[in-house]
Formats: structure tokens, C-alpha cells, sequence
């Protein structure tokens, strides 16, 4: 067959080629694949809940006994009914028994394999590509319309509705694994229950650390320039009673962050692709974030950490200090950020 691109698959298994016996699954998003695969294996049966119906094989019993494998395949089900064999990801080689099961007939039987992250080389993504009788499909992390259409249609599905803000908000909270975002979107949904409709201040209060934010706040106030923000969110924390180590571990993580993203800037990729790759970040944060990177050079942000770390060092030292000092270190960066 000819190698199914990411944003082909959903097409392909709502269209399945009844000539198909084996579906592979790989990839990076290893909730994707295992939503994928168990929808393929219970849909390939007349009963999920029947385990003479749908068997589940682990990768390494296969491995161990590569017959097996045939044997399950090539097994009639009991009364006729059809059978799926539901084979868990492994990182030891099974492309010999799946090898031997394309090369002979399989009736009435779908073989379903998450494979994992599986390299181009690999034996078993190489042999189900090349053969008519198996689809490899690759599952890589949701992004943009992926994760909108996700939010749409579990909300939906639930009796939900969200406001555009609300939904925008959320998008940009998830990502990078499809059973994590089921697992957001999950906890949402709980807390809004006896509401038809989520907003902002739900998604709010599920996505956010309200104190982490505060701290973020104050670091970005500082290595963006701004220097009022910058006193009124230090006050806030110092009268919350944050340590001033801790903030100035939090401005020193951002400072390493951003360097390691300026780095990638200068070697020539985009900001807004760089910002791509930072799926970590609250969704408020990284307009500001992406300010930072345009603001800040490699060089500049090397003599910020450097300072940061002997502020730190300061603070054990003069334990009395140790309110001044961070705030004269965030001011300082503030300083640098203007300049």
C-alpha cells in the first residue's frame, strides 16, 4: 500500500479497504494510537466484552512465540463470529510473525498493532507499508483544527457548549498527547456540570495554577520591560509570603527557557515556529513569551542567568536580604529588557 500521511488516517478508517487484515498504529502521541487502535478492534467485532472475540496479545508474548500470532489469526471463531486480535506496542521485533501472517489468508480476522514510535527503517512499519494487505498510519500529536475538532465534538457529545473565548483558551491548553486532552477535557466537563454553556472562567479555574501564575506574571514583567507590573505583582507575592528564592528560580527556568529557544531563532527558524514547539506554556503567557524572544538576543540572556545565579547564591548567603535582593535582580532584568 502506499504509506498513509498523518492527516489522511481519520479519512481512511471511516473508508476501510475490506482487503485490509492489519492496521499498525505509530507514532509519538501514544494516546492517539491507543484511541485509534481500540476504535478499530471493537468496531471490527460484533462484541468488544467478548474476549474469544476480541483477544489481546501482549508485543512480547508475540515476540517470544512469533507463531502465535498465525495461530490466533488463522483460529475460526466460536459460532462464526468475527475476531479482532488487539496486539499492545513492544519494543522488541515482531515484523517475522506479522510477516507470516500477511502471507497467508486472513478471514473474518482484523489484526490491530500499536507499534509506538516507529522509525522510517523500522522492520514493522517497512513490511505493513509495502504490503496490499496492512495499512501503517501514523499518529503524531494533535495541533490546531485536530485539537478543535476534538474539543467540539467531546463537548458535544456531552451536552456542552463553549464560548468562542472559552474554546480558544482551551485549544491552547492542549496538545502533544490525545488521551491527555481527553483527560482535560474531562475534568472541565466535571466541573462545569449542571451548565449548558462553558466560559472563560472555567476554563480558568481548570487550567490555571492561580499562585504559579502570579509568579509568571512578575518574570514576565520583568524580562519584558515592564516595570510597573513588575512592582505591583512582587508586592502581591512578597505579602502572599513567596520566597524569594523561589521567584528567582522561576525568573531563572524562564531565562534558560528563552535561551534555548533564542538559540534556535538566530540558527534561522521562525519565532512563531519556535513558539510551536513550547506547548507547556499557559495560554496567556505566550504572547509575552513570544515578546521576549524578539526582545531579548543569546548574549543577553547568558548575562541575565549569570546574574540571576549569583543573586541566588546571594540569597543563602544574606538570608535576611534575600526580599531586596530578588527584587533588585527583577528590576535589573527589567532594566536590561528596555535597554
Amino acid at each position: 500500500m502506499v504509506a498513509v500521511k498523518a492527516g489522511d488516517v481519520d479519512g481512511a478508517l471511516r473508508r476501510p479497504d475490506p482487503r485490509i487484515g492489519v492496521y499498525l498504529f505509530y507514532g509519538p502521541d501514544m494516546g492517539l494510537i491507543n484511541e485509534r487502535a481500540r476504535a478499530v478492534a471493537e468496531r471490527s467485532v460484533d462484541n468488544p466484552a467478548d474476549p474469544f472475540q476480541l483477544i489481546r496479545i501482549d508485543g512480547d508474548d508475540i515476540a517470544s512465540d512469533p507463531a502465535r500470532l498465525a495461530d490466533e489469526a488463522g483460529t475460526i471463531g466460536l459460532f462464526g463470529a468475527k475476531r479482532a486480535i488487539w496486539v499492545k506496542s513492544t519494543s522488541r521485533n515482531i515484523a517475522p510473525a506479522v510477516d507470516a501472517v500477511l502471507k497467508g489468508e486472513l478471514t473474518d480476522t482484523v489484526i490491530v498493532i500499536e507499534g509506538g514510535d516507529l522509525q522510517k527503517s523500522s522492520p514493522l512499519r517497512t513490511l505493513c507499508e509495502r504490503s496490499q494487505k496492512a495499512l501503517a498510519l501514523p499518529c503524531y500529536a494533535d495541533t490546531g483544527k485536530d485539537l478543535g475538532t476534538v474539543v467540539d465534538e467531546t463537548l458535544k457529545n456531552n451536552g456542552f457548549s463553549i464560548t468562542r473565548d472559552a474554546r480558544t483558551a482551551l485549544i491552547a491548553s492542549l496538545g502533544g498527547d490525545r488521551l491527555a486532552t481527553r483527560g482535560e477535557i474531562s475534568k472541565l466537563m466535571l466541573y462545569a456540570h449542571g451548565k449548558r454553556e462553558i466560559t472563560l472562567e472555567d476554563v480558568d479555574a481548570i487550567m490555571s495554577d492561580v499562585s504559579s501564575l502570579a509568579m509568571d506574571a512578575v518574570v514576565d514583567a520583568a524580562f519584558g520591560g515592564d516595570g510597573t507590573n513588575l512592582e505591583i505583582g512582587s508586592r502581591r507575592l512578597a505579602a502572599e509570603g513567596v520566597n524569594a528564592a523561589v521567584l528567582l528560580g522561576a525568573a531563572l527556568r524562564h531565562a534558560l527557557m528563552l535561551l534555548t529557544a533564542r538559540l534556535t531563532v538566530e540558527e534561522g527558524r521562525p519565532i512563531p515556529a519556535v513558539m510551536e514547539t513550547m506547548r507547556s506554556l499557559h495560554f496567556r503567557r505566550k504572547p509575552l513569551v513570544e515578546r521576549h524572544l524578539q526582545r531579548w538576543t543569546s548574549e543577553s540572556l547568558k548575562t541575565a542567568i549569570a546574574l540571576i545565579q549569583a543573586s541566588l547564591l546571594d540569597t543563602r548567603r544574606l538570608s535576611d536580604l534575600d526580599d531586596t535582593i530578588a527584587a533588585k535582580t527583577l528590576l535589573d532584568i527589567a532594566r536590561m529588557a528596555r535597554r
